[in-house]
């Protein structure tokens, strides 16, 4: 899924994405690649000491690609979890690779197929893993096969994320261009066991989903932004709601006069959802997080500390009952945790690597972050929150 880079402060969403992908993209397209399977490159980097944080240390894991980008994570169990991206095997090629997690040590896995750029990761089970990106790919645990996305009058589909849902479906969310990221508007696929189905969602002009989570096969919410015609007008979170039937548009707590985006959702129950993003003025000067809590009857917008380029990427929480959210601007990254006592977020020990990538592991404290060094020409990173036990 690779995001082109805009000079508009109305653009947030659109430059999270890393600018590398882009660049490379265009080099990629004038070589088709024939992926190989690999025995691995040497491990990026050594892992440095541990950082202090709240009730817990942030530890590099080595990978085994020394140059690439690692976009998607995922985890079922501290020792089962699962990474894609790709490996940088010239200028102009690459291989889409998955990683694996033992519990000691990431191996690859296995290569996905040409022009796959995977960038999003859902996994339900060891033989059942959605990886989506520049093409849409389904692992049953020997192979990745490609499913194509539905056609949609809107313009080609790139999916942004993807989540399982109950009874075997998944969704998919992003936008569809006709031309450029500049016409893009949401798009929502659903796989119903068999293909992909495009879904109808309200007409709310340009904009795009970046996230996507599901309660239940009829309670399903999608976050994104909506843009304006005129960029020196605000542009808004866009918050969707499925309900079994319909998707419909939930008003999200926009401040006046700012832009604000949403990039990232979490469902920990059907009355306790977090989404988070970020915000700027409407002159662009600044940034800063964003995040907004669902209730069961009301979206309401939370306290966040004032963090240059806080922009926020994904929430989570832990089995300890803390709930993170990480991102950051470039090679700024940054982490909050949630004050439930005070209601406000607080800035903590960020996990130190660009943020492309962020899992909880369920019923356990850990948590995973994938990407690259915030150093140093494309190297791969995936760090690990070990909390306290």
């Amino acid at each position: 899924m690779t995001k082109s880079s805009s000079t508009a402060p109305a653009r947030g969403p659109i430059r999270r994405r890393a600018p590398l992908l882009v660049a490379l993209a265009a080099a990629v397209a004038a070589a088709p690649l024939a992926l190989a399977a690999l025995a691995g490159d040497p491990a990026a980097s050594a892992a440095p000491a541990a950082a202090a944080s709240h009730a817990g240390t942030w530890q590099r894991t080595p990978v085994p690609v020394a140059k690439g980008d690692l976009a998607g994570i995922a985890a079922l169990s501290d020792t089962q979890a699962w990474a894609v991206g790709y490996r940088l095997k010239s200028a102009t090629a690459l291989e889409a690779v998955a990683l694996r997690w033992d519990g000691a040590a990431w191996t690859q896995e296995s290569t996905l197929p040409a022009n796959s750029f995977p960038q999003a990761l859902a996994v339900r089970s060891a033989d059942d893993i959605w990886a989506v990106g520049s093409a849409t790919e389904h692992w049953d645990g020997k192979t990745w096969t490609t499913r194509p996305l539905d056609r949609d009058p809107a313009g080609r589909v790139v999916p942004d994320a993807v989540a399982t849902a109950p009874g075997g479906q998944a969704w998919t969310v992003g936008r569809a261009m006709a031309r450029s990221v500049k016409d893009g508007v949401p798009a929502v696929q659903l796989w119903d066991g068999t293909s992909w189905k495009r879904q109808t969602v309200p007409d709310v002009g340009t904009g795009e989903l970046s996230a996507v989570t599901a309660v239940a096969a009829d309670d399903v919410w999608a976050v994104g932004t909506s843009y304006t015609a005129d960029e020196k007008s605000p542009q808004t979170a866009l918050l969707l709601h499925w309900d079994g039937t319909s998707w419909k548009r939930i008003t999200a707590p926009d401040p006046a006069g700012a832009h604000h985006w949403l990039s990232g959702i979490t469902a920990l129950g059907a009355d306790d959802i977090w989404a988070v993003g970020g915000g700027s003025s409407t002159s662009g000067d600044s940034e800063s997080p964003y995040a907004v809590h669902w209730d069961g009857t009301n979206w309401t917008a939370t306290t966040t500390p004032d963090v240059p380029d806080g922009r926020l990427r994904a929430v989570g929480r832990a089995a300890d009952g803390t709930l993170r959210a990480v991102g950051g601007k470039g090679a700024a990254p940054v982490a909050l945790r949630w004050n439930a006592p005070d209601k406000r977020w607080e800035k903590t020990t960020d996990p130190g690597v660009v943020v492309r990538g962020f899992a909880t592991v369920p019923e356990s404290s850990r948590l995973w972050v994938a990407g690259i060094e915030t150093r140093g020409d494309l190297v791969p990173a995936i760090t690990r929150f070990s909390g306290a036990h």
